[in-house]
């Protein structure tokens, strides 16, 4: 699965030290695979951490962990509010999402 989260924030040095400390502290996680931090061409206060993981239950592992409470969650806290998580499109059936009154 993919997660990506993004931020907009006008001190560059600021957010870019703190997302590189989330980034390596999710990549020390089990189930973690791979991951980028990067910067917007034509936006250069907008950002991204994309992060690929084995599972969802891997990613959800990880969020509860000590580093990651220390120094993801903060900047994580500050991401634009939008849906992050993403499943990989290959052959196998797409994930079915309940109907609202359901689930």
């Amino acid at each position: 699965m993919l997660v990506v989260n993004r931020f907009r924030a006008g001190q560059t040095e600021s957010i870019r030290a703190q997302l590189q400390q989330a980034h390596l502290a999710l990549s020390q996680c089990s189930g973690y695979e791979d991951g980028y931090l990067g910067r917007n061409l034509d936006e250069p206060e907008l950002w991204v951490l994309t992060t690929k993981w084995r599972d969802v239950g891997s990613y959800r592992r990880a969020l509860s962990s000590y580093d990651v409470k220390l120094h993801v969650v903060p900047i994580l806290s500050q991401a634009i509010d939008e849906p992050s998580a993403y499943e990989i499109v290959g052959d196998e059936p797409l994930n079915v999402q309940l109907p609202r009154d359901l689930g």
